[in-house]
């Protein structure tokens, strides 16, 4: 596995090493060892999965108090996907940082806690599998919304509407969440 760095401190990219022949391809989609050897020091209690439809946008979420780092990646199909910096003594809190995960680059991102985190469905449909290093706690539960301007997240254009889960729809904004995790 290669770790790569983004603009974000403790913010990677997992690029897995993959084999390919005539059957297909194989590789380690989690090995603690690897992980460990990156100084990813994360142990994992729960995976998640996901399926939806071309122009679902999922987040931007986050856990208040029972914080999650995240490992996710895309098993089928294709998604943008977006890490907002919450760190309270962070020099880029508000900042994001998005990476396209798909069925062909098999590409991990790994996101620790004190983030908030989304997603847009790029292709006809999209699996997404997540691995958490805490429990889901449902009343911890925050967000914000998906188009808050002093985040200013640039997605890929898309040849459908966006579709927003009630919640989503009605996040607020950033500033007004006041959220320093």
């Amino acid at each position: 596995m290669e770790l790569i760095k983004t603009d974000i401190k403790d913010l990677f990219i997992i690029e897995p090493k993959i084999f390919y022949d005539d059957r297909g391809y194989f590789y380690e989609s989690y090995n603690e060892k690897a992980f460990l050897e990156l100084g990813l020091n994360y142990k994992f209690v729960q995976d998640n999965e996901s399926k939806s439809t071309k122009g679902v946008l999922r987040g931007l979420h986050f856990q208040k108090t029972y914080q999650q780092a995240k490992c996710v990646r895309v098993i089928k199909g294709e998604v943008f996907d977006v890490a907002v910096d919450l760190r309270k003594y962070s020099i880029t809190y508000g900042k994001y940082f998005g990476v396209i995960l798909n069925e062909v680059n098999h590409r991990m991102f790994m996101i620790p806690r004190g983030f908030a985190h989304g997603f847009l469905v790029l292709s006809d449909e999209a699996i997404f599998s997540y691995k958490c290093d805490d429990f889901y706690h449902p009343n911890d539960e925050g967000g914000i919304i998906y188009n808050d301007p002093t985040i200013n997240v640039k997605r890929p254009k898309i040849d459908s509407d966006i579709i927003l889960s009630v919640k989503d729809k009605n996040h607020p904004t950033l500033h007004e969440t006041g959220i320093k995790l």
